[in-house]
């Protein structure tokens, strides 16, 4: 026994980058939709502690193997705390495969890149694969009705089994995601631009109430003027 502890003491410790030194958006595009996606879904779920959503995250389903990882664009895990982690290390997680991935393919991708991806996912659990290419604005769907994952066919939109959000390939070519009182996600872009709206609001909202302020002043020094407390007047 103490020959084996021995050896566990000095076995080398397995290492578990939390990136692959490649950034997960290539693009401008691709980066919207990962952001307007990882956006939308963190505020729908923002009152569940028990669903744990990432982008750029490194997952490794198996323990002892640092080897077999991918890196997801965005992942959804339902029975998973909300919390900071470097990476998504399965057995750390009661051993929970993300249910939901999506990938927005980058214009470098080749489709043998995109074929080991959907194996990856297949293979180590993963029940919905959302698959969106914004150059050709195509949207592919895999879902797990029993095994393996298989190829879902749908028309215009498609609703997510596990999510309740609906997906769309818009006439634009882009993908728009709904919540299921049917209000858009907003892409980053648009979150700005309402963030500028808001601010200009509280803006004027501020002025307003400085003039209001000069002007309550300057009538009380007009009362003060003709011998009246501005104190006194109801």
């Amino acid at each position: 026994m103490a020959a084996t502890a021995l050896q566990r003491e000095t076995e080398p410790k397995v290492l578990y980058p939390d990136s692959d030194g490649n950034p997960t958006a290539k693009n401008t595009i691709q980066y919207q939709h990962i952001v307007a996606i990882q956006v939308g879904l963190d505020a729908m779920f923002a009152n569940n502690p028990d669903v744990f959503v990432a982008a750029d995250l490194l997952w490794y389903p198996v323990e002892g193997r640092p080897d077999i990882k991918n890196t997801l664009d965005l992942m959804v895990a339902y029975g998973r705390p909300k919390s900071d982690r470097g990476s998504y290390k399965q057995w750390e997680e009661h051993d929970v495969a993300p249910q939901v991935v999506f990938k927005i393919a980058s214009p470098v991708a080749t489709a043998a890149e995109m074929l080991s991806k959907r194996m990856f996912y297949d293979c180590y659990g993963v029940a919905e694969y959302y698959e969106y290419d914004p150059e050709i604005g195509m949207l592919d769907v895999w879902t797990r009705q029993s095994s393996p994952l298989r190829n879902a066919f749908f028309t215009d939109e498609w609703r997510s089994p596990l999510l309740g959000v609906t997906l769309k390939v818009e006439t634009n070519g882009e993908l728009s995601v709904y919540r299921p009182n049917g209000e858009r996600f907003l892409r980053p872009v648009e979150i700005r631009a309402l963030a500028n709206i808001a601010e200009a609001w509280a803006e004027r909202e501020r002025n307003r109430a400085e003039r209001e302020r000069e002007r309550a002043e300057r009538l009380a020094a007009k009362l003060r003027e003709l011998g009246i407390d501005p104190e006194q007047i109801n």
